[in-house]
C-alpha cells in the first residue's frame, strides 16, 4: 500500500510518517511538504519526500500517480488572516487533491478537518458531529475547513473527515509552545474563572484513529470527532506544563468581559489600518476561557478508537522533547 501525507513536515504529519514507517502493511511513503525541515526528516528507504505547492494543479496529478491513499493535514491554521490565503492554501489545494484523486482512482482521501468549526465563543460540552454549526463561523479558518470538507462530500471519492481537538505531544510547536512564549512575555493571564473544561488530545491517539479508519469500510463516508473522551481543566494543564518546566504558576485572572472588549478593539485597529495579527484575538480570548468538548461515541462505535496515552503522559513527553531543545 502507498500512502501519501500532505503537510508531512507538520506535527500530526510528521508523526503519521514516523507510524507508518514503522508498519509492514505500507511499502511506500510520500511525504510531501514546503519545506522539509531537519527536525522532521526520517531517513527510511519507505520514505519519499517531495517539496511543492498544492496550489499548482500539475504538481498535485503527479504527487497523487500510483497512490492508494491520501491523508491531507496540509493547512494554513491560524485564528487571524485574510479569507484569500486560506482559500488558496485550504480549498484550492482541496479542489486539487479531489481532482488528481479521482483521476489517478485513489481509494481513500482522509481529511484533517477541525473542530473550530462548531465555536462560536459559548460553553459547549459533549459535540456531536451531527449537532447544528454556528450560523456564523468565528474566523476564516474555520470556514475554509467546512468548505474543504463540503467539496469533499460533493465529490465522487471514498472519503473519512476527522475533527481533531487541540493537539499536544512531542513535537507541538503551536499550542504549549505559544502558551510558554506568551508567559515568557508576561503576557498570559488566567481569562475567566480559570474552571472551564476543554479537550487536550494527545496526539498519538489521533494517529492510531487515522490507521484504524483506513482498514475499516466502515468509516467510508463518515466524519468523527476525536479527542481523550475526558474533557480537563484547561488551566489546571497550563499549570501543569509550566511547573515542569521549572516556571511559576498562572495566579493573575482578568475577566472575560474586560479582555473580550480590549481584544475586540485590538482587532477593529487592526483590519481598519491593515496591521499584522494582533497579539491575541477574540478565538483565542474564548479558546481560553470557554468550556468546550467533543463527543467521541461515534470514533469508539466504528473505529474501535480507544485514546491509548493520556493527556498528562502527552504533556509529559511533551516537556523532555521541549527541554531537549528538538523544537524549531
Amino acid at each position: 500500500m502507498r500512502v501519501l501525507i500532505t503537510g508531512a513536515t507538520g506535527f500530526l504529519g510528521f508523526r503519521l510518517v514516523e507510524k507508518l514507517n514503522l508498519d509492514f502493511r505500507y511499502k511506500q511513503i510520500i511525504a510531501s511538504g514546503r519545506v522539509i525541515k531537519k527536525t522532521h526528516y526520517i531517513k527510511s528507504d519507505k520514505v519519499k519526500y517531495i517539496t511543492g505547492n498544492l496550489t499548482d494543479p500539475i504538481f498535485v496529478d503527479e504527487l497523487t500517480k500510483k497512490i492508494d491513499i491520501v491523508i491531507n493535514c496540509a493547512a494554513l491554521s491560524s485564528p487571524w488572516g485574510r479569507i484569500s490565503d486560506f482559500t488558496q492554501a485550504n480549498i484550492i489545494t482541496q479542489k486539487n487533491l479531489i481532482k488528481s484523486c479521482i483521476h489517478n482512482k485513489v481509494k481513500t482521501f482522509i481529511f484533517i478537518s477541525s473542530p473550530s468549526i462548531y465555536f462560536d465563543l459559548k460553553n459547549k460540552l459533549n459535540i456531536y458531529e451531527s449537532d447544528p454549526l454556528p450560523k456564523q463561523f468565528i474566523n476564516n479558518y474555520a470556514r475554509s475547513k467546512f468548505e474543504a470538507e463540503e467539496l469533499l462530500r460533493s465529490s465522487n471519492l471514498p472519503y473519512v473527515i476527522f475533527r481533531p481537538r487541540a493537539l499536544i505531544g512531542r513535537g507541538d510547536h503551536v499550542i504549549m509552545p505559544r502558551v510558554i512564549n506568551a508567559f515568557e512575555k508576561n503576557k498570559l493571564k488566567i481569562v475567566g474563572d480559570g474552571e472551564n473544561l476543554v479537550d487536550l488530545t494527545p496526539v498519538s491517539n489521533v494517529v492510531d484513529a487515522i490507521l484504524l479508519s483506513i482498514h475499516n469500510e466502515n468509516a467510508l463516508y463518515q466524519t468523527f470527532n476525536l479527542s481523550n473522551g475526558k474533557p480537563v481543566k484547561l488551566w489546571a494543564k497550563i499549570n501543569y506544563v509550566l511547573q515542569k518546566l521549572d516556571k511559576k504558576i498562572i495566579k493573575k485572572k482578568v475577566s472575560y468581559k474586560l479582555a473580550f472588549s480590549v481584544v475586540f478593539l485590538l482587532e477593529i485597529i487592526s483590519k481598519v489600518f491593515n496591521l499584522k495579527e494582533p497579539t491575541t484575538t477574540i478565538y483565542s480570548i474564548g479558546i481560553l476561557s470557554k468550556s468546550f468538548s467533543l463527543n467521541i461515541d461515534k470514533a469508539i462505535k466504528i473505529l474501535n478508537y480507544r485514546p491509548k496515552q493520556t493527556v498528562d503522559e502527552a504533556i509529559d513527553e511533551f516537556v523532555l522533547w521541549y527541554k531537549n531543545k528538538e523544537i524549531d
